[in-house]
């Protein structure tokens, strides 16, 4: 691996606060006014816009404890979205920086959502789109092969698209605006509601949302509020996934400001997910993919010394139950061996530093492993 120079990393860092002031400008109208109002204990920013008959119409924007979102309020009426500069940053970045940027259609459909305020009501990128942004964020250059896809997945609490009292365009015509084409595909187990959407040419689209109730539930739809009429896909493990996300800029057009899984969250996910794949052709493709993903930002994370957070992540997931540990340590034992004793060395070095015990963790070689 590659590190990204200092220069290329101070100017994403740029293009990520433009962004944000840029999407605060596109989105909220100089006529109108930010408010602050409780929830359940909470504080949180909404805009209020005359609607010319009288009444208004109210936007969620953010928590009052985010101090991002807090200071772009109380300096609106001085932002400006500088489309032009963002543009130039980006072509800089991936240019000579050799960072990547998603393929057309995946970057305009991220955007689309983007402007209809998927992110602003706390939804998440997920997925391969989401990987493509982890080079920027860990200043490091990543393998190519592992960015290719033909869908795009997004990822929303179901507490919080009922908690923002807000939602987003429809999700069709949101998305007939990428490609007329898009149709929603019914849902098999209730065809009255659409988790995912596909094109003509095949493209997908798809809504999940983390499943921590029965299984019975994981078969079904879960209507979102907050979504313009898509309805979500239940997971397990997809709540430690999306806890506490980052921000990140897709590097499309004049820079996309989206929410993403933490690095360390993504990768031990994917670890998960890897062992638990279908046995078939595509389960075992999809498998390789997901542990070469998870493999690929654990090392990145223990070049780069951030060990401490990656073994946190690891720790978290690691304590939540047995179907935990052995999809982990599945995962790791399937691993070639350079590359497991790499991320073994690094998660022991990280417990040590979190003054954990590395034992209570079966970070040692076991002699069944069998490479792949």
């Amino acid at each position: 691996m590659q590190n990204i120079s200092h220069t290329y990393q101070t100017l994403y860092s740029e293009l990520s606060q433009r962004s944000l002031d840029g999407s605060f400008a596109g989105e909220f109208n100089v006529e109108g006014r930010f408010i602050t109002a409780e929830v359940k204990g909470r504080r949180y920013w909404y805009f209020d816009l005359p609607d010319g008959a009288g009444g208004k119409k109210r936007t969620y924007v953010g928590p009052v404890e985010d101090p991002e979102i807090t200071r772009r309020v109380e300096t609106f009426k001085d932002l400006k979205a500088g489309i032009r500069e963002r543009r130039k940053l980006v072509s800089t970045l991936v240019r000579e920086a050799y960072l990547p940027r998603p393929e057309r259609q995946t970057g305009d459909i991220v955007q689309a959502l983007a402007e209809a305020g998927f992110f602003r009501l706390r939804g998440v990128l997920i997925g391969t789109v989401a990987y493509q942004c982890y080079p920027a964020v860990l200043g490091v250059r990543l393998p190519g092969t592992a960015m290719l896809t033909a869908d795009a997945d997004f990822a929303q609490f179901y507490s919080i698209s009922v908690a923002v009292d807000d939602q987003v365009p429809p999700m069709l015509e949101t998305l007939k605006k990428v490609d007329p084409t898009f149709r929603e595909i019914p849902h098999q187990a209730d065809g009255r509601f659409a988790t995912q959407y596909a094109s003509r040419k095949g493209y997908k689209v798809e809504f999940l949302t983390p499943n921590r109730g029965s299984d019975e539930y994981g078969g079904r739809p879960t209507p979102m509020p907050a979504l313009g009429g898509a309805a979500a896909q239940p997971l397990r493990f997809l709540d430690y996934l999306i806890y506490h996300p980052i921000r990140a800029v897709l590097l499309h057009g004049a820079g996309v400001l989206v929410n993403v899984p933490a690095p360390q969250r993504y990768a031990i996910h994917k670890l998960i997910v890897a062992s638990r794949r279908l046995t078939d052709d595509d389960g075992m493709a999809k498998s390789r993919k997901d542990r070469a993903q998870a493999a690929t930002i654990m090392e990145a994370m223990i070049e780069t010394r951030q060990t401490e957070d990656l073994a946190d992540a690891f720790m978290e997931a690691y304590d939540r139950g047995p179907a935990w540990k052995e999809a982990i340590r599945k995962s790791i034992d399937q691993l070639e061996i350079d590359v497991r004793h790499r991320i073994r060395s690094g998660l022991t070095e990280g417990i040590h530093k979190l003054e954990e015990n590395p034992n209570n963790y079966d970070l040692r070689e076991r002699t069944t492993a069998s490479p792949k």
